[in-house]
Protein backbone atom coordinates (compact mmCIF):
# COMPACT_ATOMS: atom_id res chain seq x y z
CA UNK A 1 0.00 0.00 0.00
CA UNK A 2 1.31 3.40 -1.02
CA UNK A 3 2.13 5.21 1.93
CA UNK A 4 0.00 8.82 2.56
CA UNK A 5 1.47 11.80 3.42
CA UNK A 6 0.21 14.23 5.84
CA UNK A 7 0.37 18.01 6.90
CA UNK A 8 0.10 18.96 9.54
CA UNK A 9 0.19 23.14 10.07
CA UNK A 10 0.61 24.48 13.57
CA UNK A 11 2.33 23.22 16.51
CA UNK A 12 0.61 23.41 19.51
CA UNK A 13 -1.59 20.57 21.32
CA UNK A 14 -4.09 20.60 18.10
CA UNK A 15 -1.25 20.22 15.88
CA UNK A 16 1.04 18.03 17.88
CA UNK A 17 -1.84 15.79 18.89
CA UNK A 18 -3.13 14.97 15.57
CA UNK A 19 0.48 15.12 14.23
CA UNK A 20 1.13 11.76 16.95
CA UNK A 21 -2.27 10.27 16.39
CA UNK A 22 -1.52 10.10 12.40
CA UNK A 23 2.19 8.76 12.80
CA UNK A 24 0.37 5.78 15.01
CA UNK A 25 -1.89 4.80 12.17
CA UNK A 26 0.54 5.06 9.54
CA UNK A 27 0.58 8.28 7.68
CA UNK A 28 4.22 10.06 7.10
CA UNK A 29 3.32 13.56 8.53
CA UNK A 30 5.55 16.66 8.32
CA UNK A 31 4.40 19.39 11.08
CA UNK A 32 4.92 23.53 10.45
CA UNK A 33 5.55 25.59 13.20
CA UNK A 34 6.27 28.81 12.54
CA UNK A 35 8.26 29.82 15.44
CA UNK A 36 12.09 29.37 15.57
CA UNK A 37 11.72 26.42 18.34
CA UNK A 38 8.63 24.68 20.38
CA UNK A 39 8.60 26.70 23.64
CA UNK A 40 5.30 26.93 25.05
CA UNK A 41 4.34 29.30 27.13
CA UNK A 42 1.20 29.93 29.63
CA UNK A 43 0.45 28.39 32.83
CA UNK A 44 -2.26 25.69 34.15
CA UNK A 45 -4.35 23.31 32.15
CA UNK A 46 -7.11 20.95 33.64
CA UNK A 47 -7.24 18.03 31.38
CA UNK A 48 -11.15 16.66 31.46
CA UNK A 49 -12.26 13.17 31.15
CA UNK A 50 -12.98 13.71 27.63
CA UNK A 51 -9.37 14.95 26.93
CA UNK A 52 -7.99 11.86 29.26
CA UNK A 53 -9.72 9.47 27.19
CA UNK A 54 -7.97 10.89 24.15
CA UNK A 55 -4.54 11.14 25.11
CA UNK A 56 -5.12 7.30 26.27
CA UNK A 57 -6.00 6.60 22.81
CA UNK A 58 -2.34 8.24 22.11
CA UNK A 59 -0.82 6.11 24.11
CA UNK A 60 0.57 8.80 26.80
CA UNK A 61 -2.10 8.12 29.45
CA UNK A 62 1.20 7.11 31.33
CA UNK A 63 2.76 10.06 31.07
CA UNK A 64 -0.19 12.61 31.61
CA UNK A 65 -0.63 10.97 34.93
CA UNK A 66 3.45 10.85 35.84
CA UNK A 67 3.48 14.85 34.96
CA UNK A 68 0.06 15.74 36.45
CA UNK A 69 -2.05 15.57 39.40
CA UNK A 70 -5.43 13.45 39.51
CA UNK A 71 -8.21 15.99 40.49
CA UNK A 72 -11.85 16.16 41.12
CA UNK A 73 -12.14 17.91 44.34
CA UNK A 74 -13.70 20.97 43.00
CA UNK A 75 -16.21 24.02 44.32
CA UNK A 76 -17.55 27.30 43.60
CA UNK A 77 -17.39 29.57 45.59
CA UNK A 78 -18.64 33.48 46.10
CA UNK A 79 -15.91 36.94 46.46
CA UNK A 80 -16.79 36.70 50.26
CA UNK A 81 -15.72 32.85 50.49
CA UNK A 82 -19.19 31.15 50.39
CA UNK A 83 -19.18 27.99 49.06
CA UNK A 84 -21.85 27.65 46.58
CA UNK A 85 -21.33 24.26 45.24
CA UNK A 86 -18.55 21.35 46.21
CA UNK A 87 -17.51 18.04 44.27
CA UNK A 88 -14.79 15.35 44.94
CA UNK A 89 -12.71 12.99 43.06
CA UNK A 90 -14.92 10.02 44.02
CA UNK A 91 -17.92 11.75 42.95
CA UNK A 92 -16.11 12.65 39.57
CA UNK A 93 -14.82 9.26 38.74
CA UNK A 94 -18.00 7.47 39.85
CA UNK A 95 -19.78 9.80 37.29
CA UNK A 96 -17.13 9.84 34.28
CA UNK A 97 -14.94 6.74 35.49
CA UNK A 98 -11.81 9.08 35.10
CA UNK A 99 -10.74 11.88 36.94
CA UNK A 100 -9.44 14.87 36.13
CA UNK A 101 -5.99 15.67 35.46
CA UNK A 102 -3.88 19.17 36.26
CA UNK A 103 -0.55 19.83 34.98
CA UNK A 104 1.54 23.10 33.44
CA UNK A 105 0.41 23.50 29.72
CA UNK A 106 4.16 22.99 28.67
CA UNK A 107 4.02 19.58 30.30
CA UNK A 108 1.55 18.54 28.35
CA UNK A 109 2.77 20.30 25.72
CA UNK A 110 6.15 18.27 25.65
CA UNK A 111 3.99 14.79 26.20
CA UNK A 112 2.66 15.32 23.05
CA UNK A 113 5.60 16.19 20.90
CA UNK A 114 7.37 13.00 22.52
CA UNK A 115 4.33 11.31 20.87
CA UNK A 116 4.86 13.26 17.83
CA UNK A 117 8.49 12.51 17.64
CA UNK A 118 7.81 10.26 14.62
CA UNK A 119 7.00 13.62 12.22
CA UNK A 120 9.26 15.67 10.58
CA UNK A 121 9.07 18.92 12.31
CA UNK A 122 9.95 21.91 10.56
CA UNK A 123 9.84 25.33 12.55
CA UNK A 124 10.73 28.63 11.62
CA UNK A 125 8.75 28.09 8.38
CA UNK A 126 5.68 29.83 8.26
CA UNK A 127 2.42 28.89 6.19
CA UNK A 128 0.89 31.69 4.29
CA UNK A 129 -1.79 30.12 2.70
CA UNK A 130 -3.37 26.49 1.71
CA UNK A 131 -4.95 25.18 -1.20
CA UNK A 132 -7.48 22.38 -1.34
CA UNK A 133 -7.25 20.33 -4.77
CA UNK A 134 -9.72 17.15 -5.54
CA UNK A 135 -7.20 14.75 -4.43
CA UNK A 136 -3.93 16.51 -3.31
CA UNK A 137 -3.92 19.66 -1.03
CA UNK A 138 -1.01 22.58 -1.51
CA UNK A 139 0.46 24.33 1.66
CA UNK A 140 2.43 27.70 0.53
CA UNK A 141 5.64 28.85 2.79
CA UNK A 142 8.09 31.55 1.88
CA UNK A 143 10.85 29.09 0.34
CA UNK A 144 7.71 27.19 -2.05
CA UNK A 145 5.12 24.69 -1.64
CA UNK A 146 4.55 21.47 -0.11
CA UNK A 147 1.71 19.15 -1.66
CA UNK A 148 -0.04 15.98 0.60
CA UNK A 149 -2.70 13.54 0.71
CA UNK A 150 -4.32 15.76 3.54
CA UNK A 151 -3.13 18.63 5.12
CA UNK A 152 -4.70 19.60 8.58
CA UNK A 153 -5.18 23.68 9.94
CA UNK A 154 -4.49 23.74 13.68
CA UNK A 155 -2.88 27.30 13.71
CA UNK A 156 -5.23 28.58 16.25
CA UNK A 157 -7.88 31.01 16.66
CA UNK A 158 -6.85 33.37 13.83
CA UNK A 159 -6.08 31.04 11.01
CA UNK A 160 -4.35 32.13 7.93
CA UNK A 161 -5.10 28.42 6.68
CA UNK A 162 -8.75 29.23 7.61
CA UNK A 163 -9.36 32.47 6.13
CA UNK A 164 -7.60 31.55 2.50
CA UNK A 165 -10.30 28.57 2.71
CA UNK A 166 -12.99 30.53 3.76
CA UNK A 167 -12.33 33.77 2.71
CA UNK A 168 -16.06 35.55 3.83
CA UNK A 169 -15.53 34.37 7.10
CA UNK A 170 -15.56 37.00 9.34
CA UNK A 171 -13.07 34.99 11.77
CA UNK A 172 -12.55 35.39 15.59
CA UNK A 173 -14.46 37.86 17.99
CA UNK A 174 -13.46 39.62 20.81
CA UNK A 175 -15.30 37.67 23.93
CA UNK A 176 -15.84 40.32 26.06
CA UNK A 177 -13.53 39.70 28.96
CA UNK A 178 -9.49 39.16 29.24
CA UNK A 179 -8.20 36.48 31.27
CA UNK A 180 -4.56 37.12 33.69
CA UNK A 181 -2.50 34.00 34.35
CA UNK A 182 -0.02 33.31 36.79
CA UNK A 183 1.77 30.54 38.60
CA UNK A 184 3.12 30.47 41.79
CA UNK A 185 6.06 28.63 42.99
CA UNK A 186 5.66 25.59 46.07
CA UNK A 187 8.15 27.50 48.16
CA UNK A 188 5.67 30.00 47.95
CA UNK A 189 2.45 28.78 48.04
CA UNK A 190 0.57 30.18 51.22
CA UNK A 191 -1.41 26.93 52.35
CA UNK A 192 -2.59 23.85 51.53
CA UNK A 193 -5.02 24.01 48.40
CA UNK A 194 -7.09 20.98 48.85
CA UNK A 195 -8.56 21.15 44.79
CA UNK A 196 -9.93 23.60 42.53
CA UNK A 197 -11.60 26.41 43.24
CA UNK A 198 -13.07 29.13 40.79
CA UNK A 199 -14.84 32.72 42.68
CA UNK A 200 -17.79 34.52 40.99
CA UNK A 201 -17.93 38.32 41.97
CA UNK A 202 -19.50 40.96 39.47
CA UNK A 203 -17.60 41.18 36.22
CA UNK A 204 -14.56 39.22 37.99
CA UNK A 205 -13.38 35.78 38.35
CA UNK A 206 -10.66 34.24 40.12
CA UNK A 207 -9.60 30.25 39.78
CA UNK A 208 -7.23 28.37 41.74
CA UNK A 209 -5.43 24.95 40.79
CA UNK A 210 -3.27 22.96 42.22
CA UNK A 211 -0.39 21.17 39.96
CA UNK A 212 1.57 18.12 40.97
CA UNK A 213 4.80 19.60 42.09
CA UNK A 214 3.33 21.79 44.80
CA UNK A 215 2.86 25.34 42.53
CA UNK A 216 -0.58 26.86 42.17
CA UNK A 217 -1.80 27.92 38.83
CA UNK A 218 -4.23 30.56 39.00
CA UNK A 219 -6.73 32.31 36.89
CA UNK A 220 -9.11 35.32 36.89
CA UNK A 221 -10.99 37.11 34.39
CA UNK A 222 -12.29 41.36 33.99
CA UNK A 223 -15.76 42.13 31.94
CA UNK A 224 -14.64 45.00 29.73
CA UNK A 225 -13.89 46.44 26.28
CA UNK A 226 -11.66 44.74 24.52
CA UNK A 227 -8.21 45.94 25.22
CA UNK A 228 -9.12 48.21 28.37
CA UNK A 229 -7.17 46.20 30.81
CA UNK A 230 -4.36 44.46 28.47
CA UNK A 231 -2.14 47.84 30.58
CA UNK A 232 -2.76 46.72 33.85
CA UNK A 233 0.27 44.97 35.73
CA UNK A 234 0.13 42.71 38.82
CA UNK A 235 -0.43 45.26 41.51
CA UNK A 236 -3.63 46.53 39.63
CA UNK A 237 -4.68 43.03 39.58
CA UNK A 238 -4.01 42.55 42.99
CA UNK A 239 -5.75 45.59 43.93
CA UNK A 240 -8.51 44.19 42.14
CA UNK A 241 -9.05 41.32 44.53
CA UNK A 242 -7.83 42.97 47.44
CA UNK A 243 -11.20 42.12 49.61
CA UNK A 244 -11.62 38.54 47.94
CA UNK A 245 -11.48 35.52 50.24
CA UNK A 246 -8.04 33.71 51.10
CA UNK A 247 -6.19 32.65 49.75
CA UNK A 248 -6.75 35.10 46.68
CA UNK A 249 -4.92 37.98 47.98
CA UNK A 250 -1.85 35.89 48.98
CA UNK A 251 -1.81 33.58 45.81
CA UNK A 252 -1.09 37.26 43.49
CA UNK A 253 1.19 38.16 46.59
CA UNK A 254 3.82 35.67 46.39
CA UNK A 255 3.09 35.70 41.74
CA UNK A 256 6.41 37.16 40.79
CA UNK A 257 5.37 40.09 38.40
CA UNK A 258 7.28 39.29 35.31
CA UNK A 259 4.98 35.74 35.42
CA UNK A 260 2.16 37.59 34.88
CA UNK A 261 -0.03 36.60 31.44
CA UNK A 262 -2.84 38.71 30.18
CA UNK A 263 -4.67 38.12 27.03
CA UNK A 264 -7.98 39.39 25.80
CA UNK A 265 -10.46 36.71 24.85
CA UNK A 266 -11.68 35.57 21.42
CA UNK A 267 -13.81 33.09 19.96
CA UNK A 268 -15.40 32.00 16.94
CA UNK A 269 -18.68 32.73 16.78
CA UNK A 270 -19.97 32.42 13.92
CA UNK A 271 -19.93 28.76 12.93
CA UNK A 272 -18.01 27.26 9.69
CA UNK A 273 -19.95 25.77 6.95
CA UNK A 274 -17.72 23.04 7.10
CA UNK A 275 -13.90 21.79 8.77
CA UNK A 276 -13.64 20.06 5.57
CA UNK A 277 -12.21 21.81 2.27
CA UNK A 278 -11.51 18.79 -0.40
CA UNK A 279 -8.21 17.25 1.05
CA UNK A 280 -8.09 19.85 4.24
CA UNK A 281 -9.32 19.62 7.32
CA UNK A 282 -9.96 22.17 10.26
CA UNK A 283 -9.44 21.36 13.89
CA UNK A 284 -8.64 22.82 17.58
CA UNK A 285 -9.02 26.34 17.38
CA UNK A 286 -8.77 27.50 14.05
CA UNK A 287 -11.98 24.91 13.22
CA UNK A 288 -14.28 26.13 16.81
CA UNK A 289 -12.21 28.70 19.11
CA UNK A 290 -14.12 28.85 22.05
CA UNK A 291 -14.09 30.72 25.54
CA UNK A 292 -12.25 28.91 28.56
CA UNK A 293 -15.97 29.07 30.68
CA UNK A 294 -16.36 25.37 29.94
CA UNK A 295 -12.37 24.59 30.43
CA UNK A 296 -12.89 22.31 27.02
CA UNK A 297 -10.69 24.07 24.46
CA UNK A 298 -7.90 21.88 24.22
CA UNK A 299 -9.86 18.47 25.19
CA UNK A 300 -12.19 19.34 22.33
CA UNK A 301 -9.10 19.84 20.38
CA UNK A 302 -7.52 16.51 21.91
CA UNK A 303 -11.18 15.04 20.53
CA UNK A 304 -10.73 16.71 16.83
CA UNK A 305 -7.20 15.12 16.92
CA UNK A 306 -7.66 11.53 17.66
CA UNK A 307 -11.23 11.24 15.66
CA UNK A 308 -9.57 12.17 13.06
CA UNK A 309 -6.59 9.55 12.92
CA UNK A 310 -9.20 6.76 13.55
CA UNK A 311 -11.03 7.83 11.24
CA UNK A 312 -8.05 8.18 8.83
CA UNK A 313 -6.44 5.17 9.49
CA UNK A 314 -8.27 2.78 7.36
CA UNK A 315 -10.22 4.97 5.06
CA UNK A 316 -10.01 7.19 1.78
CA UNK A 317 -9.25 10.41 2.53
CA UNK A 318 -12.45 11.58 1.58
CA UNK A 319 -14.67 9.18 3.21
CA UNK A 320 -12.54 10.04 6.29
CA UNK A 321 -13.08 14.04 5.89
CA UNK A 322 -17.14 13.55 5.19
CA UNK A 323 -17.11 11.47 8.67
CA UNK A 324 -15.06 14.01 10.73
CA UNK A 325 -17.04 16.87 9.57
CA UNK A 326 -20.02 15.38 10.32
CA UNK A 327 -19.02 13.70 13.60
CA UNK A 328 -17.36 16.93 15.22
CA UNK A 329 -18.93 19.90 13.68
CA UNK A 330 -22.13 20.02 15.53
CA UNK A 331 -20.52 18.69 18.96
CA UNK A 332 -18.06 21.38 18.84
CA UNK A 333 -20.00 24.13 17.29
CA UNK A 334 -22.46 23.54 19.93
CA UNK A 335 -19.55 23.85 22.80
CA UNK A 336 -18.60 27.47 21.47
CA UNK A 337 -22.19 28.36 22.00
CA UNK A 338 -22.57 27.03 25.23
CA UNK A 339 -19.25 28.40 26.76
CA UNK A 340 -20.51 32.27 25.50
CA UNK A 341 -24.09 31.69 27.15
CA UNK A 342 -22.08 30.07 30.35
CA UNK A 343 -19.80 32.96 30.74
CA UNK A 344 -22.01 36.14 29.61
CA UNK A 345 -24.18 34.56 32.53
CA UNK A 346 -21.05 33.91 35.23
CA UNK A 347 -19.35 37.41 34.25
CA UNK A 348 -21.92 39.71 34.45
CA UNK A 349 -21.70 43.01 35.90
CA UNK A 350 -25.30 43.50 36.77
CA UNK A 351 -26.31 42.86 40.45
CA UNK A 352 -28.92 41.14 39.94
CA UNK A 353 -27.46 38.79 37.50
CA UNK A 354 -24.69 37.86 40.20
CA UNK A 355 -27.68 37.49 42.93
CA UNK A 356 -29.74 34.78 40.75
CA UNK A 357 -26.52 33.11 39.95
CA UNK A 358 -24.97 32.49 43.15
CA UNK A 359 -29.30 31.61 44.59
CA UNK A 360 -29.15 28.95 41.02
CA UNK A 361 -25.72 27.36 41.88
CA UNK A 362 -26.52 27.30 45.81
CA UNK A 363 -29.46 24.86 45.22
CA UNK A 364 -28.44 23.12 42.98
CA UNK A 365 -27.53 19.42 43.95
CA UNK A 366 -23.85 18.28 43.66
CA UNK A 367 -25.05 15.26 40.97
CA UNK A 368 -26.81 17.58 39.18
CA UNK A 369 -23.75 20.12 38.90
CA UNK A 370 -21.56 16.93 37.50
CA UNK A 371 -23.97 15.87 35.11
CA UNK A 372 -24.33 19.00 33.44
CA UNK A 373 -21.05 18.20 32.26
CA UNK A 374 -22.07 14.92 30.48
CA UNK A 375 -21.84 16.09 26.90
CA UNK A 376 -18.60 17.18 27.30
CA UNK A 377 -17.25 14.65 29.65
CA UNK A 378 -19.05 11.40 28.49
CA UNK A 379 -17.11 11.69 24.95
CA UNK A 380 -15.42 8.08 23.57
CA UNK A 381 -12.72 7.89 20.54
CA UNK A 382 -14.56 6.33 18.01
CA UNK A 383 -13.53 2.39 17.32
CA UNK A 384 -9.97 2.14 14.59
CA UNK A 385 -7.87 -0.72 14.07
CA UNK A 386 -6.02 -2.06 16.41
CA UNK A 387 -8.53 -0.49 18.99
CA UNK A 388 -7.54 -3.07 21.65
CA UNK A 389 -3.97 -2.70 21.44
CA UNK A 390 -3.76 1.60 20.72
CA UNK A 391 -5.01 2.23 24.47
CA UNK A 392 -5.92 0.84 27.67
CA UNK A 393 -9.28 1.02 29.55
CA UNK A 394 -9.43 4.11 30.81
CA UNK A 395 -11.32 3.13 33.82
CA UNK A 396 -7.82 1.73 35.75
CA UNK A 397 -6.01 4.93 37.13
Amino acid sequence: MTERTAIVIGGGIAGLATAAGLCRTGWRVTLFEQAPEFTPVGAGIVVAPNGVRALEWLCVGDALRERSVATGAAGIRTATGRWLVRTTIDELVAQYGVPAYVLHRADLHRILLDAAQAAEMRTGQRITTVRAGLKIAEAVHEAGAEHADLVVVADGVHSTARAALFPGHPGAAYAGYLTWRGVVPAAKVPLDIPGMIVSWGRGLGFGIVPLADGRVYWFASITGPEGAHLHEDLRDVAARFADWHQPIPQLLAATAPEALLSHDIYHLPTPLPSYVAGPVALLGDAAHAMTPDLGQGACQALEDAVTLAALAANRSVPAALAQYDRIRRPRTQAMVRTSARVGRFTASWNPLLAVLRNALFRLLPTRAYLRASAAAFSWRPPPSIDTETTHKVVGDV
